[in-house]
């Protein structure tokens, strides 16, 4: 699998305070994307129908046309619901329909260990602190570097 074949990977990381998904929707939550291969990003800062409509636009800016965009995270079991609320309370669906991807399962596959999900963050590339945009670059650099074949 080489790098340039995959068009349509968003790789997002939120940051948020407080009960998930019921956050205020204009304090204490943004995200981070990143799409692979490009690079581009996008920094969403609240809740609101704007970030979510900027994001969507986004997404169908940065993925090849022709391919659904497909949502990477360190941990989909918190990002993903932020993101899939969000879309589908102020637009009435979600662009990445109703999956996403672990990293850490991928990496565990590969090296034959289903309980190494963590190993691969010593492979992130931008220090992971807590920025969302920051986090979510490291993560794409990370599985980037998996591809290359590093384990």
């Amino acid at each position: 699998m080489t790098h340039d074949i995959i068009k349509n990977l968003i790789f997002v990381d939120c940051e948020g305070h407080g009960p998930a998904p019921t956050l205020n929707d204009s304090v204490g939550f943004e995200f981070g994307a990143v799409a692979h291969p490009s690079k581009q990003t996008f920094h969403g800062i609240g809740a609101t129908k704007e970030t979510f409509e900027d994001f969507d636009k986004w997404i169908s800016s940065v993925v090849e046309k022709g391919f659904r965009p497909l949502f990477v995270s360190d941990n989909p079991a918190y990002d993903w619901q932020f993101i899939n609320y969000y879309f589908h309370l102020h637009l009435g669906r979600n662009p990445f329909g109703h999956s996403a991807r672990r990293i850490g399962d991928f990496y565990a596959g590969l090296v034959g260990n289903f309980t190494d999900g963590s190993s691969w963050k010593k492979l992130r590339v931008t220090v992971h602190d807590h920025n969302p945009v920051n986090d979510a670059m490291g993560n794409l650099e990370a599985f980037e570097r998996i591809l290359s074949g590093e384990r």
